[in-house]
């Protein structure tokens, strides 16, 4: 469905997009990761050919996306991180409105619009101006704007900012109904957790590049680490902790405040050697935990950052 090759794009001497590849396929959901500045804005609003870019081809629908490619991006449907909705007009107004850029016929407009009310779960606000909804409310306006008529592709960036759990649950499980009924989803997130539940296939840009691609469990695959144990102790000397450095696959330990945390490649019975050498060397612990990789750990060691708002 979406074909991006080697494309570049400078801000002066700035590198923003740098030689980005990236295919999607029709029916995935599709996770966009990378910290902040790593590009994924600027390939978006290159992919909407809302900014010109240097070098490089994109193609939407199996044809080449211009500024003027109406007839694609009236299938297109953007639901961004601000929200962005009339204030002067009522919640049923605001989805009417955004519904009639593409829609013309009132019938057909009405029916998209009490679609897009029933599937947000906005029934009881239609007659509010949005600055009295609720960021969640606020939050499922914006995305039934974006998504009243019906669009192939939809482009999601980070709809669930600051809203609570309850909303957050909704627009989730939202997406995925919008996937079954057979829409394409970009979704851009900075929580791992809701890249993890929904997303069919993930890339992780940084620098303008595409680092990794694939499955959750692809991606988990790349990586040295294996397992995460995080151990609650009393104290733990410098002589303790290199002794646990030394221990085999361990390559990575951190110490703060009494918490030991170690990242080990896989192996069998890492946890009981582990513990087997506190009990050897009489060190008090409490509670302990192991963990498999998760995506965020996939992405820290790929890109060697945290993944922060």
């Amino acid at each position: 469905m979406i074909h991006i090759e080697n494309l570049v794009k400078r801000y002066g001497s700035f590198v923003a997009l740098d030689h980005l590849n990236l295919d999607i396929q029709e029916g995935e959901v599709f996770g966009l990761l990378g910290p902040n500045g790593s590009g994924k804005t600027t390939a978006i609003n290159c992919l909407l050919a809302l900014l010109k870019y240097d070098k490089g081809n994109i193609t939407v629908f199996g044809r080449q996306m211009h500024p003027d490619s109406y007839d694609l991006k009236k299938d297109i449907g953007v639901v961004m991180q601000n929200v962005a909705v009339f204030e002067q007009m009522t919640v049923r107004e605001n989805i009417d409105y955004f519904c009639g850029l593409y829609v013309r016929d009132r019938n057909e407009r009405q029916k998209l619009v009490d679609e897009a009310v029933r599937f947000t779960g906005l029934e009881d606000y239609l007659k509010m101006r949005p600055k009295k909804l609720s960021g969640g409310l606020l939050r499922r306006l914006n995305i039934a704007c974006g998504i009243v008529h019906k669009p192939r592709l939809i482009i999601m960036d980070e709809p669930t900012v600051a809203v609570d759990p309850q909303s957050r649950n909704r627009i989730l499980e939202g997406i995925l109904e919008l996937n079954r009924q057979g829409s394409t989803i970009i979704y851009t997130s900075h929580y791992m957790e809701e890249v993890e539940q929904i997303c069919s296939r993930i890339a992780i840009i940084d620098h303008g590049q595409v680092l990794a691609t694939g499955t959750t469990e692809e991606l988990k695959s790349m990586i040295k680490t294996g397992e995460t144990i995080t151990i609650e102790t009393i104290h733990l000397g410098e002589n303790e902790l290199d002794g646990i450095r030394k221990l085999p696959h361990v390559f990575d330990l951190t110490y703060e405040d009494q918490v030991l945390k170690l990242r080990l490649s896989s192996a069998k019975h890492n946890l009981i050697r582990i513990l087997n050498y506190l009990q050897e060397h009489d060190i008090a612990f409490g509670r302990v935990f192991s963990e498999l990789p998760t995506l965020n750990d996939v992405f820290l060691e790929i890109t060697g950052k945290e993944l922060r708002d």
